[in-house]
């Protein structure tokens, strides 16, 4: 509304003043007539502008505000398994995020106040992701980092490991297990590990090494859609 004051001329202003005079002609007592005025003036520019009534904008704003944290608007499925990597670990140490789909992984984590350390082979990837974070308002929640899994080593504890068979598709068993393994001793307790998108019969890595990789770890598998599941371990709190 002051902005659009300040865009009309002068005359513009003191006609709507005299319109505003004529609507409350005769209703003000002397000393509340140039407060009440400057109101009045503000109503009919408001009315003019189809400017929402405060409790509009403030319901506005906080759906607004809602929306980046739901899986929809970053294209994920509304029963994402990303969902169980959100909980009071993942608020205290970053979460991990590699392979495909780390562009909506990332945001969508750090949308819902995840640290987020993106993990990606490709420096073009990773600056994408960082370029989409910053467009969002997420830059402070995500970094990244142009390397891969196995030549990454966390310098303190992480709450969470999202990532896809991507992510290890490089990699011999033995570099797969001991990538695993230097994940899990740093995550927290409670803390969590997703590999998304199972497919029976993938070369990078199968359901059956992911359950042997994670014994002594609370783990089930969710489905996601027809052709996907997500692998999903928890580590037990000692």
């Amino acid at each position: 509304m002051e902005a659009y004051k300040e865009s009309v001329p002068r005359t513009h202003l003191l006609r709507i003043a005299d319109l505003a005079a004529q609507h409350m002609e005769g209703e003000l007592q002397l000393g509340m007539r140039d407060v009440l005025l400057a109101a009045e003036v503000d109503r009919i520019i408001a009315r003019r502008l189809k400017l929402p009534s405060f409790d509009t904008w403030r319901r506005r704003r906080m759906r607004n505000a809602a929306e980046p944290r739901s899986p929809e608007h970053w294209g994920l499925r509304p029963n994402t398994p990303l969902a169980h990597a959100l909980g009071p670990a993942s608020l205290r140490a970053p979460v991990v995020v590699s392979g495909a789909r780390i562009h909506e992984s990332a945001l969508y984590l750090a949308a819902n106040g995840c640290a987020v350390k993106a993990i990606e082979p490709e420096a073009a990837v990773v600056a994408r992701v960082l370029t989409a974070a910053s467009e969002a308002g997420l830059s402070a929640n995500v970094t990244g980092l142009a390397t891969d899994l196995s030549a990454w080593h966390p310098d303190g504890p992480i709450a969470a490991v999202v990532c896809t068979p991507a992510a290890f598709a490089d990699l011999t068993p033995a570099e797969r297990k001991h990538v695993i393994e230097t994940l899990q001793s740093a995550t927290a307790d409670g803390g969590v590990h997703l590999v998304e998108t199972i497919i029976a019969g993938q070369v990078a890595l199968t359901e059956d090494e992911l359950r042997d990789r994670y014994t002594g770890w609370q783990v089930n598998v969710m489905r996601e859609s027809a052709a996907a599941r997500t692998f999903v371990a928890r580590k037990s709190v000692m």
